[in-house]
């Protein structure tokens, strides 16, 4: 075979072939670099439930010695059995008195979150007693597990592949509905089913390109440039189309935050509390009532939105409200995006055309002209026409912010999105490489530099999916070309 051929490089004895990905893995996880990750035969134990007091708290533990550990800790009723929970009670450091009364329940390898032994031990949810039963856990052996560790021993354990063992991570951060299901989404393998088409296209194009290198002698002809288009040309469609769904799948997982801003008296409190569906903000028909920043959290559409109530902004010699307006402009400049309303009713307002215009050069405002349900309303084009009284037109404003950062939303990522930054960048390197070797293609350079950038342009996707190695390409070829002699 060519020397291009790709070979994943040699892991640790202890650690499994897919870990050897130039620290992905611990940069994905959120580990530090060096930790004491990589003794993967050492028992491990936390406490798997939020810091605090609670009905119940649990200690997990995991790794060879998990069985023994807990039968040392614990005074069990009955034996330990795989998928059932058991009644024991924790005793103290002597082992004679009770601590506290427990549920156990065991899960073998390889039918376990992490593929070892996993016990979990179920609590009432007092810190001390929690802090206890750990403390008992790694005196009989067990060591504290670093964070994310779990996950990742089930990731190098072949339980999981990276992109859902960062889609949990995602799942426990979410903090809306939607959030949480494309996190879930993600953790039953929704990434890697989206890369893995275009991957296969990618090796199948790198192994008949390395059979018409390596067997020209057995009659294995070289590819064309035009099939070698005709195969590379989906594959940038794939990749390019992956990397633009990152800008509404970043807004899903990060959300955004939102400002608005305005004249006195022309109903941004009102739109504040309408698109809070409650009344936060106070109101009033007295100019200047805002003095200072109001901000709540609400959803458009599932995607977590920051909203920010402002001082109505104007001339003023009142110390108090002038400082509010100095916060206002602050607000707009730090907001993602700003919501810039006007008067519906009064269109010649001049400090209002003023702010119009400081809205559209910051180059990320939306104008809503409010009041829609009275006399004498008029909107500009350009403008969306609203009523916080009524909420007329306020659904239109939520997709009209939403599509502000991702034009089309989610109407155009039917097919599936990526959130997270690290697979963009992948990505965006993958399709660079892939962009080279059109060119090298269509210029008709010597195949073995086409392979070069090909495994370049595999390298990035490998690094969200899996290392591939030598005997892959091995395999799609003598499988792809019937070699039998």
């Amino acid at each position: 075979m060519a020397a291009t051929v790709a070979v994943a490089p040699a892991a640790p004895a202890d650690v499994s072939p897919a870990f050897a990905q130039g620290g992905h893995v611990e940069q994905a996880l959120g580990l530090r670099p060096g930790s004491s990750v990589m003794r993967l035969n050492d028992t491990i134990t936390a406490i798997s439930t939020p810091p605090g007091r609670g009905g119940l708290g649990v200690v997990r533990i995991s790794g060879s010695q998990a069985t023994q550990i807990a039968s040392s800790i614990l005074r069990l009723h009955g034996g330990l059995r795989s998928w059932s929970a058991t009644r024991a009670e924790l005793t103290d450091h002597d082992g004679v008195r009770i601590v506290d009364e427990t549920i156990v329940t065991y899960f073998a390898a390889p039918r376990s979150y992490t593929a070892e032994d996993v016990i979990e031990i179920s609590c009432h949810g007092a810190p001390v007693v929690l802090r206890h039963c750990l403390d008992r856990a790694v005196q009989a052996g067990a060591r504290l597990a670093e964070p994310g560790e779990f996950t990742l021993r089930a990731y190098l354990n072949g339980r999981i592949d990276l992109p859902r063992a960062e889609a949990v991570r995602d799942l426990i951060e979410a903090t809306t509905l939607y959030q949480a299901r494309v996190a879930a989404q993600q953790t039953q393998g929704s990434v890697s089913r989206l890369i893995a088409p275009l991957k296969t296209q990618l090796l199948e194009l790198i192994a008949l390109l390395e059979a018409g290198i390596d067997f020209a002698e057995d009659d294995i002809s070289v590819a064309p440039a035009s099939e070698i288009l005709q195969r590379l040309d989906p594959i940038i469609a794939q990749t390019s189309g992956l990397v633009r769904s990152f800008r509404y799948g970043n807004l899903v997982c990060e959300g955004f935050s939102l400002a608005i801003v305005g004249r006195p008296n022309v109903g941004k409190s009102s739109l504040f509390n309408r698109l809070l569906d409650r009344n936060r903000a106070i109101v009033t028909e007295i100019p200047g009532t805002t003095r200072d920043l109001v901000s709540e959290t609400v959803e458009f559409a599932g995607i977590p939105v920051r909203l920010v109530d402002t001082a109505g902004i104007r001339e003023t010699g009142e110390l108090v409200e002038r400082l509010g307006i100095e916060r206002s402009y602050e607000a707009m400049a730090d907001a993602d995006l700003t919501i810039v309303v006007v008067d519906g009713t009064s269109r010649s307002d001049p400090p209002s055309q003023a702010l119009i215009a400081k809205g559209r050069e910051q180059g990320k405002a939306l104008i809503v002209a409010n009041k829609r349900d009275l006399p004498g309303f008029e909107s500009a084009p350009g403008e969306i026409p609203v009523s916080a009284l009524t909420g007329v037109g306020i659904e239109a404003l939520r997709v009209a912010a939403i599509n502000a950062f991702a034009p089309g939303g989610q109407a155009q990522t039917e097919g599936g999105f990526i959130t997270g930054l690290r697979h963009e960048n992948l990505l965006k390197e993958a399709a660079a490489m892939l962009e080279k070797a059109r060119g090298a293609a269509t210029a008709g350079l010597p195949h073995e530099l086409l392979l070069l950038d090909l495994y370049c342009a595999l390298q990035p996707i490998d690094a969200i999916t899996g290392v591939t190695t030598a005997d892959d390409i091995l395999n799609r070829i003598f499988s792809t070309f019937c070699i039998g002699k």
